[in-house]
């Protein structure tokens, strides 16, 4: 990891690597989007089995708009080639070594047309449960996002505060809630914070963002005529979670194999599915 690089994020909170995955890399990604995309609109509703999970909108007077799948690496080579990349773990390692976990596996999409679909600004640590199994964040745990599609404020770009992860955990209306509520400057103003010093990321196809569990961010509107798509894959040190799946052990990518890892789904071995979610 460029120096330069490291330090911004210490600093800032958040980083971006430009160009880190080629065109081929792309259109290999791109290609896994839309298989999962595809699957999920075949489901037509919320669904889950295991650790994947989709998430699908339903609206009276449109079709099923796909917003988000968890884990689907569980079932796309592809996707779970790249969350263990080699040239991930280049980035991870200066931070966090090379014993990692991943708690997070994401695919999201923001649709033309789906104005309403909006993220409010918030922390991811305040999604991590239960609390306890989850040690030392801000120095153990990383957010990456690789960019499927060009990425700016018309097609509802990530936003972030630069030098809010050192704030610590923040009160925020969104809470838990956050990807069901509008991206609202008046919520940076209630925390103090100056709206003008937010940071919207624009990014290319191939580019990788990194950002702190405690960095506070959100996204806008799709009012482009294009999609928006994000590989969002987050990191832990191994030791300081009692959660989530292999990424990295000794520096050797591990894939997915065997029974699923507990992550976030509490019930997964109660009521593993598979089933619709209303």
């Amino acid at each position: 990891m460029a120096k330069d690089l490291l330090n911004q994020y210490r600093k800032y909170g958040y980083a971006v690597e430009r160009g880190v995955f080629d065109s081929y890399e792309i259109a290999e990604l791109t290609h896994a989007f839309e298989r999962v995309h595809d699957e999920a609109m075949l489901l037509g509703r919320s669904y889950r089995l295991l650790n994947a999970f989709f998430k699908i909108n339903n609206d009276a007077a449109l079709r099923p708009v796909v917003r988000y799948v968890q884990w689907p690496s569980y079932f796309n080579r592809t996707l779970d080639r790249y969350r263990r990349s080699p040239r991930v773990l280049k980035f991870l390692a200066p931070m966090l070594g090379i014993n990692l976990k991943q708690i997070t596996n994401q695919l999201h999409w923001k649709h033309p047309g789906t104005a309403n679909m909006e993220c409010a600004f918030h922390q991811d640590a305040k999604t991590l449960r239960p609390r306890d199994a989850f040690r030392d964040l801000e120095n153990s745990s990383v957010q990456t996002g690789i960019a499927i599609d060009h990425h700016d404020r018309s097609n509802g770009a990530m936003v972030v505060y630069p030098g809010s992860q050192s704030l610590g955990e923040l009160h925020l209306d969104a809470e838990e809630l956050a990807m069901d509520q509008r991206l609202d400057e008046n919520d940076l103003e209630r925390l103090g914070l100056d709206p003008d010093k937010a940071v919207t990321l624009e990014l290319e196809p191939g580019d990788v963002a990194l950002w702190s569990p405690h960095t506070l961010h959100g996204s806008g509107p799709n009012r482009s005529n294009a999609v928006r798509r994000f590989y969002i894959n987050s990191y832990i040190i191994a030791e300081n979670s009692d959660r989530g799946e292999w990424a990295f052990r000794n520096g050797v990518s591990q894939p997915l194999s065997g029974q699923p890892a507990m992550v976030d789904y509490d019930e997964l071995y109660e009521k593993p599915g598979p089933m619709f979610v209303d």
